[in-house]
């Protein structure tokens, strides 16, 4: 249970992986992700700091009421009780009440697909109808590390399925790959591909710009500080359930990664995943 205090001097981290793709993530909820090469072709930034336990993803909730938004895991903002972690045998799982909506944040990699979830399983306890929003964001690297890459990565979206697709074909051993991140689960969809229309200027993923927006402006292309975030609502009963669906992939070429698209796209086969790993 990590509350104000931390217990122990590092953070506690769990590898999640298959030969093809893999992630770590720590206690906070703090998350570096790669795919074939760890070194080579981070998806989003690898930290090497334990102390203060930084990251390039992050995942939201917010009262579309009042506008007040936290993390279902406490990186990169913490709500106001304490929060459950527990870390499996590739998986990890996140759990917080904030202001009568309970979530339950489970992160997880296929055994055998080049693919991580994040499954958020959201409760309503507060006794009245709650109109919510989730949002999850990446910072994306496609390479090494940021300050080489920022400036290659091109992102478009997938007129398909909504997702966010991007490509470094400056990263020559891997050029023809494609990542991507989907989200299922709401309505009102809404991106973005921009990293300072997201964090907006002089903040941080603790208080970005865009949870204060209605929406995402769905910015996309080349040229640009590159991230892929998106943006999702729904409405819940007293008592209501929602699962909100991330998914984070990548695979050798469009083709294969129009297939991989092709191969999650209901709530079963996502859950069949989380059993098997």
């Amino acid at each position: 249970i990590i509350d104000e205090k931390r217990t122990t001097p590092l953070p506690w981290v769990n590898v999640i992986a298959n030969p093809q793709f893999g992630s770590v993530v720590s206690e906070n909820g703090s998350a570096y992700t790669w795919a074939i090469n760890a070194h080579e072709y981070r998806i989003t930034p690898w930290s090497n700091d334990p102390v203060s336990d930084a990251g390039g993803e992050a995942f939201y909730l917010r009262d579309e009421e009042t506008g007040n938004f936290w993390c279902p895991s406490p990186f990169p903002k913490k709500g106001t009780g304490p929060y459950i972690i527990t870390h499996g045998f590739g998986y990890s799982i996140f759990e917080h009440m904030e202001d009568g909506i309970h979530s339950e944040m489970s992160v997880f990699v296929d055994k055998d697909q080049p693919i991580k979830f994040v499954v958020l399983k959201v409760k309503n306890e507060s006794g009245r109808i709650r109109k919510l929003s989730a949002m999850g964001f990446l910072e994306i690297i496609l390479g090494d590390v940021r300050s080489k890459t920022n400036i290659h990565v091109f992102s478009e979206q997938d007129k398909n399925t909504g997702a966010l697709l991007l490509r470094n074909r400056y990263n020559s051993a891997f050029a023809e790959r494609v990542t991507y991140f989907k989200v299922e689960g709401g309505y009102n969809f809404s991106y973005t591909a921009d990293r300072s229309e997201f964090i907006g200027r002089n903040r941080d993923l603790g208080n970005p710009q865009a949870l204060y927006r209605k929406k995402l402006s769905g910015r996309t292309g080349a040229a640009m500080d590159p991230c892929a975030a998106l943006h999702i609502k729904f409405d819940l009963l007293s008592g209501g359930e929602k699962e909100i669906i991330f998914q984070i992939g990548n695979e050798k070429n469009a083709g294969a990664a129009a297939g991989l698209l092709q191969q999650f796209t209901t709530r079963d086969a996502v859950l069949q995943s989380l059993q098997n790993v």
